[in-house]
């Protein structure tokens, strides 16, 4: 029998040792390390099922060029990191999270849409959108910790999810990504998008929607003098009572257009003109001022957000919400299309 000399063990064991301590070392917190740390995420917590979802579901690593209006500089920002600063400007934090969903798909179908065509119209050169209503409403982390203050970390954690939860995603029609219009408050229905705009759409048709007349934005008043109403509009009114015939209504129950004695203005435009909340409005006269009242709060073309939220409070959930109104849409991997997006750099 062959006899093992003691400092051969030891060493042995010492040897044993160096190896296997590291690695005991590191398991616990190889999983958690997979996350990126970005937007303020908890790396504290224990890993488990939902931290492995959520690196699953990352956006690749696309960067968007934002022109910050108030500095008039270029802000590079990845593209989870702006969907995230889209959502939480665009859509209260406080809306129930399938909502929140629903709001994150339409804002990463813009920007594929705008990076895969390269359409740089309206921003400044070097910059591929702005961060106001005429691409998408953004606004950045240092932005955020001082609009929501002390609500911060439940709020960014809130909205970071529903941007994770749909990662990837886009709406789809035909296999290219569609213009997801939305807006605030409708009056009970979307429009068509012809009636308001020249494009029309198949996707964009007028559907019901009853959940926005819970919404604080449904109902608004306006008032101003004669004179203010007619130099606007240019129109004159005489003085009966009578202001202007509605001749036309949109399928989405808004006024389509008005006859000012045979000069015919579009509700859009009378909407634009006098700055009102909606093209649902009515009117009467009450000495010389006009009291305007209006239903509903934007274009109505798309998805409403109150309506989503309403959706989502009655336990619809994001894929619901965005077919109801986007009519024939289907939600794809926008994956290929954002690597194509990457290869152009």
């Amino acid at each position: 029998m062959i006899k093992i000399k003691p400092f051969v063990v030891l060493a042995a064991v010492l040897i044993a040792l160096t190896l296997i301590i590291p690695a005991v070392l590191v398991l616990p917190f190889s999983e958690e390390h997979r996350a990126s740390g970005k937007l303020g995420e908890d790396l504290t917590k224990s890993p488990g099922k939902e931290a492995k979802e959520v690196v699953a579901s990352a956006d690749p690593a696309v960067e968007v060029s934002v022109f910050r209006t108030s500095k008039s500089q270029i802000e590079n920002v990845q593209l989870e990191d702006y969907l995230v600063g889209v959502v939480a400007a665009e859509m209260p934090a406080e809306f129930k999270e399938e909502a929140l969903k629903a709001q994150a798909l339409t804002a990463r179908t813009y920007i594929v849409k705008r990076l895969l065509s390269k359409d740089t119209l309206g921003v400044p050169k070097g910059a591929q959108v702005t961060d106001t209503q005429v691409h998408q409403v953004y606004m950045n982390d240092d932005e955020l910790r001082r609009e929501w203050g002390m609500d911060y970390d439940t709020k960014r954690k809130k909205v970071l999810k529903a941007v994770r939860a749909t990662a990837g995603q886009i709406l789809a029609y035909d296999g290219e990504p569609i213009d997801a219009l939305f807006f605030s408050t409708s009056n009970g229905y979307t429009e068509n998008s012809e009636d308001y705009w020249s494009g029309k759409f198949p996707y964009l048709r007028s559907v019901s929607s009853p959940w926005d007349k819970n919404s604080p934005k449904f109902n608004s008043q306006k008032v101003m003098t004669v004179s203010q109403f007619e130099a606007r509009l240019g129109v004159k009114l005489g003085s009966g009572s009578t202001i202007g015939k509605i001749v036309d209504r949109t399928k989405g129950k808004r006024v389509g257009k008005v006859d000012f004695n045979g000069k015919v203005l579009s509700g859009r435009d009378i909407r634009d003109k006098l700055n009102l909340r909606s093209s649902d409005f009515a009117w009467k006269r009450k000495g010389e001022n006009i009291v305007i009242t209006t239903k509903g709060f934007g274009h109505g073309v798309g998805m409403s957000q109150y309506g989503a939220n309403g959706m989502a409070m009655e336990g619809k959930n994001y894929r619901e919400i965005v077919k109801h109104y986007y009519q024939g849409v289907e939600i794809k991997s926008a994956d290929q299309m954002l690597d194509t997006v990457t290869a152009r750099k």
